[in-house]
C-alpha cells in the first residue's frame, strides 16, 4: 500500500513539474501571429540565415508540411492545428536559441451593433459581437457622439462586449451615434450605427405573472403582474400593457391591450381548460414592445364532484357461518383413526374374547 501511494505521488509531482516548466518556457517565448490559410515563416533568433537548426512544437517533431531553409522554418497553409510553442535548437551542440507561440486567427470583420434603453430616461445600453470568431485575442474601441460631443461609454461589468451611456437630455431632437471597432493583431474593422432616442426604448418584460381561478367562476382567471423593475419612473413615465392568453389544446392567442393596470380578468376561458399566459410593456408614448414574459399556467375553478346518494334498499345479510367441510376424498391410512372409524378396529376385539372366554367355559 504504502510502495503503490509514493508511486501515485511521484505521477501528480512529475505532472506539476512538466506543467510548470510548460508555462515557464511559454512566458519567455515572443508571439507570433499568423493569418489562416496562409505560409507561415519562423525565425530562429538573430542566427544567420545559413545556420544549421533543429525544430521542435510543444516538445515533439514538426509534423505539419513545412521546410526548412538554414536557421528558417517555413509552414505551409496554416490552420489551427499549426498552434503551438516552437523551439529552435542550434546544431550541432543542441543549444536553445529562441521560442516562438504561433498563433494562427483572422482579421475581424464589421461588428453587429445594437442599442437599447430599457431604463429609459436614465439611460441607453450598446452590446457588439462578432459573426465570425477570429481565433485570437480581440478588442473594440466604442465611440458615441451626440449633438457633437462625446459621451462616456461605461463598460458593464458582467457582460464584456457591452457599454453603459447616459443621456444627456430627454426628447432630444439630435440623433446619436454610435461607433464600434474590433482591432486585433491582423487587422480592424468598424460598425457605425444613428439614431433617435424614442427609437430605442424598450422596457424589460413584466415581472411577478401570476394567474389564479376565481372561485364559483368556470370561465374566469384573474392575472396580476408587477412594472419591470429596471423602469426607474413609471409614476412619470407610465406603462402600457398587452396580455394574451390561449388554452394549451388551440394555437390561437386571444389579446387585451390595457392602459396602466397591472391587473385584468379574463372572463371567456373554456371552463376546465389549462391556460398560458403571457404579458409585455411598453411607454405610453415611444419606443417599441418589450419581449413576453415568463409564462404562466393556470386552469380555472372547478365545481367539487358531489357526492352520489343511492336510493336502492340494502340487501339483507346472509348468514356467514361456516358450512362444515366436505369428507376427504383421500383413502384413509392404516393405523390412523378417524370419525366413525374406531368401532370398525374394536369389533374384532370384541370377537375375540368372547371367543377366548366360550373356550374356558367349555374346558
Amino acid at each position: 500500500m504504502a510502495n503503490t501511494v509514493t508511486s501515485l505521488c511521484c505521477v501528480v509531482l512529475a505532472a506539476v513539474v512538466v506543467a510548470y516548466a510548460q508555462r515557464r518556457s511559454q512566458t519567455g517565448a515572443s508571439i507570433q501571429y499568423e493569418r489562416m490559410g496562409g505560409d507561415v515563416t519562423m525565425q530562429c533568433g538573430s542566427l544567420d540565415s545559413e545556420a544549421s537548426v533543429t525544430w521542435k512544437v510543444n516538445g515533439t517533431d514538426v509534423k505539419a508540411r513545412h521546410r526548412e531553409e538554414g536557421s528558417r522554418l517555413i509552414l505551409m497553409e496554416v490552420d489551427l492545428s499549426n498552434n503551438g510553442l516552437y523551439t529552435c535548437f542550434q546544431n550541432p551542440n543542441g543549444e536553445r536559441r529562441d521560442q516562438i507561440n504561433l498563433r494562427i486567427g483572422t482579421s475581424p470583420r464589421e461588428p453587429t451593433v445594437t442599442c437599447r434603453s430599457n431604463t429609459y430616461p436614465k439611460g441607453f445600453y450598446c452590446s457588439w459581437h462578432l459573426q465570425h470568431p477570429t481565433s485570437i485575442p480581440t478588442d473594440f474601441d466604442v465611440n458615441v457622439q451626440h449633438n457633437q460631443k462625446s459621451l462616456e461609454a461605461t463598460r458593464d461589468a458582467v457582460h464584456k462586449n457591452r457599454c453603459h451611456v447616459k443621456f444627456l437630455e430627454v426628447f432630444s431632437s439630435y440623433p446619436y451615434r454610435v461607433n464600434v471597432t474590433a482591432v486585433n493583431a491582423l487587422g480592424r474593422a468598424s460598425t457605425a450605427i444613428t439614431f433617435e432616442e424614442f427609437n430605442i426604448v424598450k422596457p424589460d418584460p413584466p415581472e411577478k405573472v401570476v394567474a389564479t381561478p376565481i372561485p364559483n367562476n368556470v370561465r374566469r382567471l384573474e392575472v396580476t403582474w408587477n412594472s419591470p423593475s429596471t423602469w426607474p419612473d413609471v409614476e412619470s413615465f407610465p406603462l402600457k400593457y398587452f396580455l394574451r392568453y390561449r388554452p394549451l389544446i388551440r394555437d390561437q392567442w386571444q389579446h387585451v391591450e390595457l392602459s396602466d393596470s397591472t391587473a385584468h380578468t379574463i372572463t371567456d376561458a373554456y371552463a376546465g381548460k389549462e391556460y398560458i399566459i403571457q404579458v409585455a410593456a411598453k411607454d405610453m408614448e415611444i419606443g417599441t414592445w418589450s419581449d413576453w414574459s415568463v409564462a404562466v399556467h393556470a386552469t380555472p375553478w372547478m365545481d367539487e364532484p358531489k357526492q352520489i346518494t343511492s336510493t336502492t334498499e340494502q340487501e339483507p345479510l346472509l348468514d356467514t357461518t361456516p358450512s362444515p367441510a366436505p369428507p376427504s376424498a383421500e383413502p384413509h391410512r392404516a393405523g390412523v383413526p378417524v370419525d366413525g372409524a374406531s368401532s370398525t378396529l374394536l369389533s374384532p376385539l370384541l370377537w375375540y374374547s368372547c371367543y377366548l372366554l366360550l373356550e374356558a367355559l367349555i374346558w
